[in-house]
């Protein structure tokens, strides 16, 4: 393709990438701590810069409410939440008890504990519970591969014009090109990300920041 340009990004270069941004924050790099505790788990988590894009993008967007869906020890959902307005919101779909417990211990040291509600159970069940209305000024989708698509789907409906949809892992470890990989992880964000590329009513562009991720402003 003409104009492609791209640079392989190496662990030095990551580590460059993280010193010149404001990706580090004492309270943020405790719940990292705490969640490696959790072992191969931990990896589940948002990384810095990731984080520090999902604040800037509430803060620039001016959104009130917000929606994420899947919230692990809560990473993101501190960043989001921290971008809010003080009278904005925040709900959080998570379906472990275990993490989130972490996450709401970290909104009361965090002093957003009053922003956010948390919905403890299925995203799907919850999504379907809310009103079939526009809502949301922005969601970010970060859960169960598999049910990436309804999602999505339950997500648009309840974002408001202009609205912005985050999603996480489209990249899936540069797997998404590796034909030979058909598990069921895979295969569903495939069929997310081709369903996206041809959907009129986002405009969307995928980033290679963290695992992969894709910007869609509802029309």
């Amino acid at each position: 393709m003409s104009g492609e340009k791209f640079i392989k990004l190496d662990a030095e270069l990551y580590r460059y990438l993280l010193r010149h941004g404001h990706n580090h924050d004492p309270l943020l790099e405790e719940l990292v701590r705490e969640t490696a505790a959790l072992g191969s788990l931990a990896a589940m988590q948002v990384t810095p810069e990731e984080g520090t894009l999902l604040n800037l993008l509430v803060r620039v967007t001016g959104a009130r409410r917000a929606l994420e869906v899947g919230t692990f020890t809560g990473f993101s959902s501190l960043c989001i939440a921290r971008a809010l307005p003080e009278d904005g919101r925040l709900l959080c779909c998570e379906v472990n008890e275990q993490f989130a417990a972490v996450a709401r211990r970290f909104w009361q040291k965090a002093g957003v504990a009053h922003k956010v509600e948390l919905a403890l159970r299925p995203a799907v069940e919850t999504l379907r519970m809310l009103e079939e209305r526009p809502a949301f000024d922005f969601v970010f989708i970060d859960a169960d591969k598999p049910n990436y698509l309804v999602y999505y789907e339950e997500a648009l409906k309840r974002t408001k014009p202009n609205g912005l949809i985050v999603i996480d892992n489209v990249l899936w470890g540069g797997k998404v090109v590796e034909r030979d990989d058909q598990s069921e992880d895979c295969r569903a964000i495939r069929a997310l990300n081709e369903f996206i590329a041809r959907d009129d009513r986002v405009q969307a562009v995928m980033l290679p920041v963290a695992d992969g991720i894709t910007l869609a402003r509802k029309k």
